[in-house]
């Protein structure tokens, strides 16, 4: 038998939290000795102790844990809960871990304000090109809605062109609009140019209209982290006196496998204000 500060070691809990559970009913020690009241436990009990502590990590509180440890849960039962709490805490973290870098995005948006790189703009007309595209609608034009929208895209459209056996010729363009059902949706366009005939298939193969007259600057990184960029431009626009007319489109320059070393180029339609 173990002494409870033994017991504790090997279960990686605290003396205290035992007691609790002695308390509670949820543990009770295997032996306590009536003179001198010291807990002792087997390693038996180990297996219960585990049980525990993975279904109140699952967020269960003591009486569930309690209800559900003594209706003898299985191993299998409860690798199936912990894989299931797993992905739960995946996406948590995927999900914070997103809301930070926006979270940068925006204090380096803010950093940046009165120090504006005038020389990074350049008012270029865009030619008409030829792309294959495939179309989703995202949420909103924010940028937790728009990734995991363009992505998979992205993905789905060269998958099809590789099936079709069409090669891109070209960089890929993302372009945007206001969805037709309208309450702040968008349409998420994933292009890329391509030499093929106008069909729709698979995918869309389209000529994507010029722009006559475009503000456009050079992103260096994610996507994610574009609003520093695409502000600079928007008050580039304002205090040159021209007006937008749409959503910038974003043509992709270099996309390596490292997100972080992106180039891209957003390419704001506009008019004279």
């Amino acid at each position: 038998m173990f002494t409870i500060g033994d017991f504790a070691r090997h279960g990686r809990v605290s003396v205290r939290m035992l007691r609790h559970y002695d308390a509670t009913g949820l543990l009770r020690p295997a032996h306590t000795d009536p003179a001198s009241g010291y807990r002792h436990y087997t390693a038996a009990q180990l297996a219960r102790l585990n049980r525990i502590i993975a279904l109140k990590d699952l967020g269960f509180t003591l009486q569930q844990v309690q209800d559900i440890v003594d209706e003898k849960v299985s191993a299998e039962e409860l690798r199936g809960m912990l894989r299931l709490r797993r992905a739960e805490l995946e996406s948590a973290v995927a999900a914070a871990g997103a809301r930070l870098v926006q979270v940068e995005a925006r204090l380096r948006a803010i950093e940046s304000e009165g120090h504006m790189p005038t020389n990074d703009v350049v008012i270029k007309s865009v030619p008409t090109v030829r792309v294959a595209e495939l179309t989703a609608t995202a949420a909103s034009f924010e940028p937790q809605d728009i990734g995991p929208v363009i992505g998979p895209l992205y993905a789905e459209l060269f998958q099809r062109l590789g099936s079709a056996g069409i090669t891109p010729t070209g960089p890929g363009v993302a372009y945007y609009e206001d969805a037709s059902e309208g309450g702040g949706r968008i349409s998420v366009h994933a292009a890329v140019q391509v030499s093929a005939p106008l069909q729709d298939g698979a995918f869309r193969v389209l000529d994507l209209p010029s722009l006559d007259q475009a503000a456009t600057i050079v992103h260096r990184g994610s996507m994610d982290t574009v609003l520093p960029t695409a502000q600079t431009l928007a008050r580039w626009t304002d205090a040159n006196g021209y007006q937008p007319t749409g959503y910038p489109r974003e043509l992709n320059l270099e996309c390596p496998e490292n997100r972080d070393d992106w180039v891209t180029e957003l390419q704001a339609p506009m008019t004279r204000a």
